[in-house]
């Protein structure tokens, strides 16, 4: 039997508030060159609470309007990480009698960004289909 372990929605905000006021507080208190607030307690509360709405609020905005520029990024780190991988298959293949193999990606910075992105699409879809 399974325990149902989850909190209603309005004791999570109420808890995350009194988390922000805390983090405000503590920021405020250890971090005073960078988080500078004045007025007390009182302003921890009003601060805490602005970021307890703003995170309720504009937070799944922002995720959505960001949604292109995280899988571009996305995109761009597995492109990169599928170039230092041709590159290091290169550096072995160079290695190798050039009579038996060698191993070149002509074009330019486009040529290695099609050939990573071609090798990086085939991988994924020998490991769906291999499943």
């Amino acid at each position: 039997m399974s325990e149902d372990r989850s909190v209603s929605m309005p004791l999570r905000i109420v808890t995350k508030f009194a988390m922000n006021i805390g983090v405000v507080w503590l920021l405020a208190l250890y971090l005073g060159e960078f988080f500078q607030m004045t007025g007390g307690l009182g302003a921890a509360v009003v601060i805490g609470a602005l970021i307890t709405l703003m995170n309720i609020i504009v937070r799944p905005i922002l995720h959505i309007i960001t949604l292109p520029l995280k899988l571009f990024a996305t995109l761009i780190a597995l492109i990169i990480v599928q170039a230092g991988f041709i590159q290091l298959t290169m550096m072995v293949a160079e290695r190798m009698d050039p009579a038996v193999v060698s191993l070149q990606i002509g074009g330019g910075l486009a040529g290695w960004i099609v050939v990573a992105a071609a090798l990086g699409i085939g991988n994924w879809l020998m490991k769906v289909l291999l499943k």
